[in-house]
């Protein structure tokens, strides 16, 4: 049984560590921190499926598990992306077709 009162420093379990009540999540996928090479560089044009819509409206799609965040793309939408930044975890794309 997980128990969180009482123990200092907090408690890890599943990926994430108990501080102050929340979890705070530690990792960040295969990408982070990783120096793995990137699947998509800039001026790429890479065919995606927006998975999901983040909480400031882009669309949410993956390369190789690689998240790409795409401006005014709905959830489902498919099509061809123009990839715009490429950053330590994710990166941005416009829509082109």
């Amino acid at each position: 049984m997980y128990q969180d009162e009482g123990m200092e420093g907090g408690s890890s379990r599943g990926g994430y560590e108990r501080r102050g009540g929340r979890r705070e999540g530690r990792g960040g996928g295969m990408y982070a921190n990783s120096g793995a090479p990137k699947p998509v560089k800039p001026g790429d044009e890479v065919e995606v499926e927006v998975e999901a819509v983040a909480s400031k409206g882009d669309g949410i799609a993956k390369k190789d598990g690689f998240v790409i965040f795409i401006k005014g793309a709905a959830q489902g939408w498919k099509g061809k992306v123009r990839i715009v930044e490429v950053k330590e975890r994710f990166a941005t794309g416009e829509m082109i077709a």
